[in-house]
């Protein structure tokens, strides 16, 4: 899905990592949200509270999930989850475009 309609997105940005890490918040009629957002490169170590999908829009990056002791590699139209009240950490190459579903 290249767009999403009849949705809120809040104003205010969410900027992570003095700005390395930059996304805006949507919010969906039947009370879900995803947050879009851009990272520049880097490695970003993150923690969420609620299980998440996190598509990589464009860009590439590695990836060291929660458990795991390798890292792998995701690109653009790939995707991986991470788990309710865990960390993960990436090391974005060159700037990613993403798209995060927070999951109940």
């Amino acid at each position: 899905m290249s767009e999403f309609t009849n949705v809120t997105v809040v104003r205010e940005a969410n900027i992570y990592f003095n700005g390395g890490v930059v996304s805006h918040t949507v919010l969906f009629a039947d009370g879900s949200k995803k947050t879009l957002g851009v990272m520049q490169p880097g490695e970003y170590e993150f923690s969420t509270g609620k299980a998440e999908i996190m598509e990589i829009l464009s860009g590439e990056l590695d990836l060291l999930l929660p458990g795991e002791s390798s890292w792998r590699n995701v690109k653009g139209g790939e995707a991986f989850q991470v788990p309710a009240n865990s960390s993960f950490t990436m090391k974005v190459k060159g700037v990613a475009d993403y798209c995060c579903s927070f999951i109940d």
